[in-house]
């Protein structure tokens, strides 16, 4: 019996009327012969209405007790997605995160999967039951409710297409692929029909919203292959994501074809003298919810961009860091980050695009260069210019 893992994000869950239209869907892939399993964020705006509810009381509750009171907001999606299977005169069964044995790190609120032993759930599957799974959660070595920080269905789902040797794995969202940049910002950005996990892995850590960067890596380590597609839209194509590495040429004579400019959501740029890299990076391991973009370290001096999408007080890492009176952490500042594949080492090519960027009368604070991204940091009004000059070496 072949294996579907489908996921279902917030926004694609939000009503009871998208959970019976969801419904629909996967009692039509289950009656295809497949086993399904299904795996289910909270309902639209739970999670953060949850958390208002939390801050009424205090600003700093337990980590434990937040886990507790989070996790329920899966619970009542796989509840009512499998009272809704049911209705349809198909066998359904809903599983906690622990009670599908997703085994977890100890740390509250960003725990991190360390095995997956999905007994029950092949069990059920075997039965003829669909299953039903709530995301962003499971149990810690020490038996307590962990969850897995946002994104996490995204982990959850993929944990168990490979745990469970899927065919697939599905993710469902608003919006039906991966584009060569954010449409509310290019307005000619394109479809994406497939492209490879290390591709879509640069463009997570990058600050693209559509996977979680850490499921992608689970992704390609375990060669599942993923589809980005939008809910309740009947035969999406979506987006392949294929489970392999950047494409295999030498460029040589040949035009960099860039794949896409993305922008994180919130970040902040440091620039700030430092004792040691050693001391940095230990000062940076401490600050919870952040991610470090990109880095730049020469002698007693250190540049960084960071994604604080995810970070609650963004303050209290200004502190961590022991910031001095010369140094920087600004936070109205965005990435434009062009993702493609060896531009980086193409010093004709970075002229190029820097030459494009300042065209549109946008100075950068700073650039990063990797391997396969090119990162500007702009201030966040010229994001649309910066995003919109660069996406021409994409479709010129």
């Amino acid at each position: 019996m072949s294996i579907i893992i489908q996921k279902y994000g917030g926004s694609s869950v939000a009503t009871i009327e998208k959970l019976e239209a969801i419904a629909d869907r996967v009692v039509k892939k289950h009656a295809e012969g497949y086993g399904v399993v299904v795996v289910v964020s909270a309902m639209g705006n739970t999670t953060d209405e949850l958390l208002k509810l939390s801050a009424k009381i205090t600003t700093t509750p337990p980590a434990r007790e937040l886990d507790m009171l989070l996790s329920t907001g899966e619970r009542t999606t796989m509840a009512l997605l499998s009272i809704a299977i049911q209705k349809r005169g198909a066998e359904s069964i809903s599983f906690t995160g622990s009670q599908s044995g997703i085994i977890t790190t100890d740390s509250h609120s960003h725990a991190r999967i360390i095995s997956v032993r999905p007994y029950r759930i092949q069990d059920e599957l075997e039965r003829g039951r669909i299953v039903i799974v709530a995301g962003f959660q499971g149990t810690s070595y020490k038996n307590e409710i962990t969850t897995l920080g946002r994104g996490g269905s995204d982990m959850t789902a993929i944990a168990l297409a490979g745990a469970l040797g899927a065919e697939a794995c599905e993710i469902y969202s608003d919006v039906d692929g991966v584009y060569t940049a954010d449409p509310k910002v290019v307005l000619n950005a394109q479809k994406l029909d497939e492209l490879s996990s290390a591709q879509m892995l640069e463009m997570a850590q990058h600050g693209a919203k559509v996977l979680h960067d850490e499921a992608i890596l689970y992704a390609h380590r375990h060669q599942i292959s993923l589809y980005a597609k939008k809910s309740h839209v009947d035969n999406s194509a979506g987006t392949y994501i294929r489970p392999d590495g950047w494409p295999d040429h030498i460029l040589k004579n040949a035009e960099i074809k860039p794949t896409a400019i993305v922008s994180a959501k919130k970040a902040m740029y440091l620039s700030c003298a430092i004792a040691s890299p050693e001391s940095w990076m230990a000062a940076l391991e401490t600050c919870e919810g952040i991610k470090v973009m990109d880095m730049s370290v020469s002698g007693r001096r250190a540049e960084a961009l960071i994604d604080i999408w995810n970070c609650t007080d963004s303050r209290a890492l200004v502190t961590k860091l022991n910031l001095k009176e010369n140094d920087i952490a600004d936070e109205n500042v965005l990435n434009v980050t062009m993702i493609g594949d060896d531009l980086g080492r193409q010093p004709s090519f970075i002229r190029k695009i820097h030459a494009a960027v300042q065209s549109v009368s946008v100075e950068p604070l700073a650039t990063f260069i990797q391997p396969n991204a090119v990162t500007f940091v702009v201030r966040r009004e010229d994001v649309p210019a910066a995003s919109n000059v660069l996406h021409r070496f994409i479709t010129d």
